[in-house]
């Protein structure tokens, strides 16, 4: 028996490498995501261990007030511990370091970095043993103007030794650039920004109106004195609020906030996509194992009455699928280095730039990688061979066919079941709007419901989808129709694998249009302002860059401005919960923003109160006249009042608090976006230059009008779509594989009946194009299921969504359309091969065909 598994695989030397492409493919696109999962990860641990694990001990404060961790996560702590901690016994050195925001200006007056990753400025430490930044041209920073950057800042804004430039932090402040320093041996802090200053700069213009405080006291430990024992040392000395803990614990700390927020989020989103990729293969390599069982079916009756077992030819089938899974997966282990830095590439590409490295792969993800694609090929393989070996062995070699052209009744009704109960309990808690575990379970059973009944719905579907063939293409066409008629199971299990990847298609770009449709309505409702300033890019209300509010106030003085509000954005403590707060003059606000008051007003926003969204007042069980606790970043605290309820989020987000209020507490104030209402009769465009003028010193920011800064909110949309159709492209690509391998051992299959069709005169032009109208025709039906599943679980999934930003429910039918006209397209396409293969049969050899 081994000897005969090996000759089979040998004797179908095309198809063994169609399936072989589609298990490598599978493993390939699943190796690479766990590769650059490991690669990033490792590199971020490098990262974090650079900038803390050379200091021994750093002291900092407990409370949490946002997340990440840059100067605005915890509140900074008294310069005035210095002298206390250095008397510490085991301490050798002791260094203030106070970090903040700081963006530099290019050459050409444009901001360097922020879209997303942090731009930092801090104190210039001058021991080396307490900085991760290396001198490498140049000296420190002496003065307040004096400044050190990072080799990757001076590249990106072409700077160089000596130039002078200017750094906003917020306020616009002219620098020296007396010294280029590398993040060890790296251009920076992955795609980063750093500035270094003197420490009274740092103390001048990082902290705002909290002067003697700093981010943190980084200590070296004296020889002899580990760094647990140094920070067991210095606990005692510290006052309440205040902690210390070892570089090593701070390194691990970041990697493990970073690995369960950001670099979580990308695993998790790359693994969904890999294993929707592998079971696409799975559903090809499936498709093709149960032709070669039915078209092997004499073959294996033929073995049975020699005398093997039932055992022995599912030993050979399991066989043949292990050898295919086992040189597959090789391949695709090794094809994943190549996929991952193709996914590398992309992610660069559409604008998320990740930490370079060297690549790193663990064993144990290469073992996942490998057992996924062995089970995945064995399951499709056994499965179609234990069905097969079912048949006795006289029905056999009576042409008794193992695959079953039609669909059981059994099969039939679990399939209605499970597609019923599936839609019942995704349209249940979509109704509930809490329960997205509940919905997910429903979508997949429906999934698989709709897998199950596939060869009950192909027969009508194909008759369907086939009449505009028969009818343009008259007899070729009929005949194209009548062969994806002929056995609905196979046109189902071939098209299963398409509509897998055009559901998750389908699914984001329902999502996707549905966000775009509630920014768009949140934008319209909310926004009244006539021109918007903003950085632009990924980085949020609450990414940390922006303005001075001297912007703002200056604005307010151009001739055509009637109203100018700066809206900053911030992290604090509210009931207990990190919330992102939005900071703005209620005065002018109203001018600008219609927030939809509810209840309350404006009026009474003040320092001891806050307004609040209706959905956040709900949630919190808030209601007007509350008292509200807070903790501000500086780490002081109070009690706030709701003083107004809201019902339009859109530009402010669910918090919002007076700046004298927070402005004694946030040491850098600083406006992320400036809202500007002109006065009746000025000149948009006109109004728009002087704008762009006046704002130029702040790093030329955008200047957009309303239906501009509309059409940017919805930008970043585009971009996560475009991203999500590059990952599910191989998915695709691998389900007209499947297609196109289907039709090709449909090929020998029916040898004699297209040389039936060659003797009564079907020229090789016809017979091409039957073949490819019948490809077209099994690639409709799975695109079409796929959209229409697609958008059924997009309507669930935004139905169910508590939140704003998903309010609107869109599907937009153009989109759509354009995926069933690409879905034709590409089943033409996948079909030319094997239309080929048919058209070059020789008429007299195919009709002596056994």
């Amino acid at each position: 028996m081994l000897s005969i598994t090996a000759k089979n695989l040998w004797a179908y030397q095309r198809r063994l490498v169609a399936t072989l492409l589609a298990v490598s493919l599978g493993v390939a696109f699943l190796a690479g995501t766990l590769l650059l999962s490991d690669t990033l990860r490792a590199n971020f641990d490098r990262l974090f261990t650079q900038a803390n694990g050379s200091t021994d001990v750093v002291i900092r404060g407990i409370t949490k007030i946002g997340d990440g961790s840059g100067s605005n996560a915890r509140p900074g702590i008294s310069a005035a511990l210095l002298p206390t901690v250095r008397k510490v016994s085991g301490v050798a050195d002791a260094q203030p370091y106070l970090e903040g925001y700081g963006q530099l200006l290019g050459s050409t007056g444009k901001g360097i970095g922020g879209n997303g990753p942090p731009t930092r400025a801090a104190n210039w430490i001058s021991d080396p043993a307490l900085n991760p930044y290396r001198l490498i041209q140049g000296r420190p920073p002496r003065t307040a103007d004096e400044v050190v950057i990072n080799r990757g800042a001076a590249k990106t804004g072409h700077l160089a030794l000596g130039q002078t430039t200017t750094l906003l932090t917020p306020q616009p402040l002219r620098v020296h650039v007396v010294g280029i320093a590398t993040f060890g041996s790296a251009d920076g802090f992955g795609p980063s920004t750093f500035t270094g200053l003197t420490l009274n700069a740092a103390q001048l213009h990082l902290t705002g109106t909290s002067p003697g405080r700093v981010t943190q006291i980084l200590i070296k430990a004296a020889p002899g004195v580990s760094p647990a024992q140094l920070a067991s040392r210095l606990r005692p000395v510290l006052p309440p609020g205040v902690q210390a803990i070892t570089g090593a614990q701070l390194a691990a700390e970041n990697l493990d906030q970073i690995s369960s927020g950001f670099l979580g989020f990308l695993s998790n989103g790359l693994t969904a996509f890999a294993v929707v990729a592998l079971l696409v293969a799975a559903f090809s390599i499936y498709n093709t194992f149960s032709i070669l069982a039915a078209q092997r079916s004499r073959e294996s009756a033929l073995l049975r009455a020699l005398g093997a077992s039932r055992r022995q030819l599912m030993t050979a089938g399991a066989l043949e699928a292990l050898a295919i899974g086992s040189i597959g997966s090789a391949l695709g282990l090794a094809g994943g280095i190549g996929i991952a830095g193709l996914l590398k590439g992309v992610f660069d590409r559409f604008g998320f730039a990740l930490p370079a490295g060297g690549l790193v792969f663990h064993a144990s993800s290469a073992v996942i990688a490998v057992l996924s694609g062995l089970l995945a090929t064995l399951l499709a393989g056994v499965l179609p061979a234990l069905r097969a070996s079912r048949v006795p062995p006289l029905a056999a070699l009576r042409d008794l066919a193992a695959e079953q052209p039609r669909a059981s009744r059994t099969r039939a009704a679990l399939g209605g079941v499970l597609v019923a109960a599936g839609a019942g309990t995704v349209i249940v808690a979509a109704s509930a709007t809490s329960q997205p575990g509940t919905a997910i379970a429903g979508a997949l059973t429906m999934v698989v419901g709709v897998v199950a009944l596939g060869p009950v719905a192909a027969r009508p579907a194909a008759a369907a989808l086939g009449a505009p063939a028969a009818a343009l293409r008259g007899i070729t066409g009929r005949l194209s129709r009548q062969n994806a008629l002929r056995n609905p199971r196979r046109t189902a299990a071939t098209a299963s694998a398409l509509m897998v990847g055009v559901t998750v298609v389908a699914l984001f770009t329902v999502v996707g249009s549905s966000l775009k449709a509630s920014a768009s309505r949140g934008v319209d409702r909310a926004l009244t302002a006539d021109l918007v300033i903003d950085q632009g890019g990924y980085g949020g209300r609450s990414g940390g860059g922006g303005f001075s509010p001297e912007l703002a106030a200056g604005l307010a003085r151009l001739p055509q401005v009637q109203a100018a509000a700066g809206i900053g954005a911030g992290s604090a403590l509210l009931d207990g919960h990190i919330r992102t707060v939005a900071v703005a003059d209620p005065r002018t606000l109203g001018q600008v923003v219609d927030l939809g008051l509810v209840r309350g007003s404006l009026t009474g926003l003040n320092v001891g109160s806050l307004a609040v969204s209706s959905t956040a007042a709900d949630d919190q069980h808030w209601r007007l006249g509350a008292t509200v606790p807070i903790t501000y970043p500086d780490g002081a605290t109070s009690r706030l009042r709701v003083a107004a309820i809201f019902d339009h989020p859109d530009i402010t987000g669910d918090y919002l608090l007076a700046p004298a209020g927070w402005a004694p507490h946030a040491g850098q104030s600083i406006d992320s976006q400036v809202l500007l209402k002109l006065r009746p009769g000025s000149d948009l465009d006109a109004a728009r230059a002087a704008v762009t003028a006046a704002a130029a010193p702040y790093g030329q920011p955008r200047v957009q009008d309303h239906a501009q800064f509309r059409a940017s909110a919805t930008s970043g949309v585009n971009t996560i779509l475009g991203l999500v159709y590059v990952m599910l492209a191989l998915a695709i690509i691998i389900a007209l594989m499947g297609i196109a391998n289907t039709l090709a051992l449909s090929i020998h299959e029916r040898s004699r009946e297209l040389g039936l069709l060659r003797a009564l005169g079907q020229t090789r032009a016809q017979t091409r194009s039957m073949i490819r109208w019948e490809s077209a025709i099994i690639s409709v039906f799975g695109t079409a299921s796929g959209v229409i599943l697609g958008t059924f679980l997009g309507w669930a999934l935004v139905t169910a969504s508590t939140t704003s930003a998903l309010g609107v429910f869109s599907a937009p039918p153009e989109q759509l359309l354009i995926f069933l006209i690409a879905g034709a397209i590409a089943g033409i396409l996948a079909g030319i091969r094997p239309a080929r293969r048919a058209a070059r049969l020789d008429a007299i050899t195919a009709l002596a065909a056994t």
